[in-house]
């Protein structure tokens, strides 16, 4: 399931990706309350974003955050994996941080693993190939 800080930070980077290319710095407060996120919460979704290399920050009178790559070269998957870690609901198919499940006999043979590889797949499949241009088009939302 979806956190409420991966929700969050999904609903800021869709409102920076709506904002015309070129465009001044949006600030903390503007975006919290067109996204209907708390400050504080906002605060630090935006700073693991700036560390990874999704936002600028501008400080100032007229500072805020801006998108740092444009809208199609933002994946959905890529801001969920700044923000909660691997997309693998079980840590035995992760790519990322792979860990064997303590009470499995035999990953090999085990039915949940192989379940949850395809749930794995599918996932970053739709997500990575989900951009922020993507996910506010008109012909998404239609779908």
């Amino acid at each position: 399931m979806l956190t409420q800080r991966s929700r969050y930070a999904l609903r800021a980077m869709l409102f920076l990706a709506e904002q015309p290319v070129g465009s001044r710095p949006i600030p903390m407060n503007r975006i919290a309350a067109e996204t209907n996120v708390p400050r504080k919460f906002l605060e630090a979704i935006f700073a693991d974003l700036r560390d990874a290399g999704f936002v600028h920050s501008h400080r100032g009178k007229l500072g805020g955050y801006c998108l740092s790559k444009p809208t199609h070269l933002v994946s959905l998957g890529e801001i969920i994996r700044v923000i909660e870690g691997p997309l693998a609901l079980v840590p035995c198919v992760s790519r990322t941080a792979y860990r064997p499940c303590t009470d499995c006999a035999d990953e090999a043979s085990c039915a949940i693993r192989h379940a949850m590889a395809r749930v794995r797949d599918e996932t970053a499949r739709i997500l990575d190939g989900t951009s922020l241009a993507d996910a506010g088009s008109e012909d998404l939302k239609a779908a």
